[in-house]
């Protein structure tokens, strides 16, 4: 059955909302209020959950909607558990986060029978594939026996006369690591005395130049451009200043602020400050910085103070202290951040992303999200944006393109894994339906379907 006013319009599932015992302390269901800049609109990061994702007519969500907060899923553990960002009440099962509870995924009961589908916001309980819980992995390796000068040779051959070989083109560049396909660019000049991109770019057209580009480009470079296209010329692509400046590490932030200079002799800083403001900007700066701690250690007294002050700057008071949120997650590391995510469900009865989004809205909400998601998990904050870059009527290819060559060779095992535990469809299954011809094939072949 569904239940007339709950949850209110917009307002996407919590599972475990009140928790159990504490039932009088939260506003009664289609009365708890929920700030309207959820998700964000018009430049924010996530694109509005669709309407169906929630309880209605047929009383269950379609699989696949924005994942709620506190049901988004954290970073596999070693073991195999997955951990849950709220603690007990916000996302994990009765009795904490361990397998023993929900043996299988819970179901709901609707007019005598079960429902064959798992609870909204929960994740099946099952262990992770190995891969999930040692590091990351990506799904392009460097090809053994590799010849820079074979393969040059195999790419002039494919543009050579009438016609294009794409298929021969893809089946070098998708099976060649970034520091190989660098090495054919060399050897291609200095074989033909011939720019290998501008050839290819004489040959190719559309999405499928794009992509292949990108794919010949530095990793390092690749972003510092992606940050110089997002803000040259009228208006600004928030979105990809997020994207990377609040998910990359700090060696590779440094290296982007200086390639940005050397490349396009701007200064990165200078840059966002004139096409941005307020507290957008000031996060945008303070990522600049490349000053993030990344000591792995986590210190729980910290964590727990963090919490204290981050509840005193927004939930605990009338208005926001914006530089206290800020201050938190542009300098502490991510394990860190995880840790008093954690401290801060048990204190305030609410997940930090949801208190974010009740303090913020717009792209400093956008901003402060994705750095918390990338604290919980990083691979499940580049699913969703893959997502939705493909969902609803046409594709923002240049962020498929982006996240899907920027991934390639360092966690899309991982995102894949979690695109498919997320949506309950694989990732080479949604980008078949949505692209088509050699772009899809070379897309297809680098994610490795």
């Amino acid at each position: 059955m569904s239940y007339p006013g709950y949850p209110p319009t917009g307002y996407p599932p919590f599972p475990g909302y009140p928790p159990t015992g504490q039932e009088s302390s939260f506003p009664p269901p289609g009365q708890y209020p929920y700030p309207s800049g959820f998700p964000p609109m018009g430049g924010g990061a996530y694109p509005p959950a669709p309407s169906s994702g929630y309880p209605g007519a047929g009383g269950y969500p379609a699989p696949g909607g924005y994942p709620a907060p506190g049901g988004y899923p954290g970073a596999p553990q070693p073991g195999g558990a997955p951990s849950y960002p709220g603690g007990q009440g916000f996302g994990a099962p009765p009795g904490g986060a361990g397998f023993s509870a929900y043996p299988q995924p819970p179901t709901q009961s609707y007019g005598g029978g079960p429902a064959q589908v798992p609870l909204p916001g929960r994740y099946q309980l099952s262990r992770e594939p190995a891969a999930m819980t040692q590091g990351t992995q990506g799904t392009i390796r460097p090809a053994a026996n590799f010849d820079a000068m074979r393969d040059a040779e195999v790419l002039r051959k494919a543009m050579k006369g009438f016609g294009t070989d794409e298929q021969a083109i893809i089946d070098v560049v998708a099976n060649r690591s970034n520091d190989q396909r660098q090495k054919i660019k060399a050897a291609f000049k200095t074989m033909y005395g011939k720019d290998l991109i501008k050839d290819l770019k004489s040959e190719l057209s559309g999405n499928m130049e794009e992509l292949i580009l990108a794919l010949f480009m530095p990793p390092t470079y690749y972003d510092a451009w992606s940050l110089r296209n997002a803000m040259k010329g009228a208006g600004t692509q928030e979105r990809v200043l997020i994207e990377i400046l609040c998910t990359r590490t700090n060696q590779e932030i440094r290296e982007i602020v200086r390639c940005y200079q050397s490349e396009f002799g701007r200064d990165l800083e200078k840059d966002i400050r004139s096409d941005t403001s307020g507290h957008f900007e000031r996060l945008l700066v303070s990522m600049c910085q490349g000053n993030r701690d990344e000591n792995q250690n986590v210190n729980h007294q910290l964590a727990q103070e963090d919490a204290q002050r981050l509840y005193q700057a927004g939930e605990g008071r009338l208005g926001t202290d914006e530089s206290c949120f800020n201050m938190i997650l542009a300098t502490r590391s991510f394990p860190q951040l995880k840790a008093t995510m954690e401290a801060y469900s048990r204190m305030a009865n609410r997940d930090l992303l949801s208190s974010v989004s009740r303090e913020f809205s717009g792209n400093v909400e956008s901003g402060l999200k994705t750095i918390l998601q990338c604290a919980l998990n990083r691979p499940a904050f580049f699913a969703e944006r893959l997502y939705y870059s493909m969902k609803g009527a046409g594709t923002d290819d240049s962020t498929l393109v982006r996240i899907v060559v920027t991934r390639s060779e360092i966690d899309l095992v991982q995102i894949k894994q979690m695109f498919s535990q997320m949506y309950q469809k694989t990732l080479g299954t949604v980008i078949a339906s949505d692209t088509s011809g050699d772009y899809r094939k070379l897309l297809l072949a680098i994610v490795g379907q």
